[in-house]
């Protein structure tokens, strides 16, 4: 095979796409696209970068800011812990970097939420440190061209994996090297019916050669999602409501709701006024929304608030929490 680096970055020369964070420099900006991107698509994401870098233009704003603000600027993205551990992170470069992102793989590395895909697109593409960022769309670019048959969800996989890109990485240009392979999986080695005629690897592509390009990379069965079922109950005195902030360890920590009953099905004994559905990464929440007009607000416990109805909007809430209040 030829140069794999060279071939990859000559496609990205004339393919690559034109994104609000290309040729950005700044660590700090570079961090905010790759955690945006983690569980985002990039059209929806767009707006949300720009949006974040607005109200946080750099580490020492981001850092200083309280979490329910960042919070509520991050509400739409979902996986809210993404937006948590930035916050954390930040003001973990405050205390213990001078307020300076740090310059070494290791150190990105130690910073809260930051795995090893993200701190060597952060190295590469702000340092030039010669990481690859070995993401999805890297694991399928080379399990397809360089025959990787093993199952890719398995650590050892994703290390060999690895190690080709190591030795595959142009040390020049690491960031231009790393930001082609995610552009050629994004948009030439796609998932399903990739533009394979049009592909510069044709020739030397394992599994096209073995009429295997739908097949890899592999993958175990996904083991089937949760479901569950939250009842949201709306009381209204007046104008005013009960809101509470979740806490411990599940989904949407310290996002605010509304008052919650979670069954083992969705029978109830009222009749909901608006029920939806939100599909996450390992499970599905069946949510239903019941309104009661009230003489007296019930008591309330140490994570509720009563609040007025019309400052709801103030309080970062996830995605299910707004579907509702646009249809009421």
């Amino acid at each position: 095979m030829a140069s794999f680096a060279n071939t990859l970055i000559s496609w990205y020369e004339n393919h690559k796409r034109d994104l609000p964070w290309r040729g950005e420099t700044d660590p700090y900006k570079i961090w905010v696209s790759e955690i945006i991107l983690q569980q985002t698509r990039v059209q929806q994401g767009w707006d949300y970068y720009f949006r974040f870098i607005d109200n946080f233009p750099n580490v020492r704003t981001l850092a200083e800011s309280d979490e329910e603000r960042v919070l509520k600027v991050w509400q739409g993205l979902g996986y809210y812990s993404r937006a948590r551990n930035m916050h954390a992170a930040a003001r973990e470069i405050m205390s213990e970097h001078e307020g300076k992102f740090p310059k070494t793989y290791d150190k990105i590395l130690s910073l809260k939420g930051i795995g090893n895909y993200t701190a060597a697109a952060i190295a590469s593409i702000a340092f030039q440190l010669p990481y690859p960022a070995v993401d999805g769309n890297v694991i399928r670019i080379v399990s397809r061209i360089f025959g990787i048959c093993e199952d890719v969800t398995q650590p050892t996989v994703i290390k060999r994996i690895t190690k080709i890109c190591e030795t595959q990485i142009d040390s020049k240009q690491p960031g231009v090297f790393n930001q082609a392979a995610m552009d050629f999986g994004a948009l030439q080695c796609v998932p399903r019916n990739p533009r394979c005629n049009e592909c510069p690897f044709l020739s030397d592509c394992y599994a096209y050669n073995n009429n295997l390009v739908d097949i890899l990379p592999a993958k175990k069965k996904k083991s089937e999602l949760k479901h569950r079922y939250f009842h949201y109950f709306i009381y209204l005195f007046e104008n005013q409501t009960i809101i509470e902030k979740r806490t411990g360890s599940d989904i949407w920590k310290n996002m605010y709701q509304f008052p919650l009953s979670e069954t083992d099905s969705e029978k109830s004994t009222g009749k909901p006024v608006f029920v939806t559905r939100e599909t996450l990464s390992h499970q599905v929440i069946h949510a239903a929304f019941y309104v009661k007009n009230v003489k007296k607000l019930p008591k309330i416990s140490e994570n509720q608030q009563i609040v007025n109805f019309d400052d709801i909007e103030n309080y970062p809430m996830p995605k299910i929490m707004t579907l509702f209040l646009k249809h009421v």
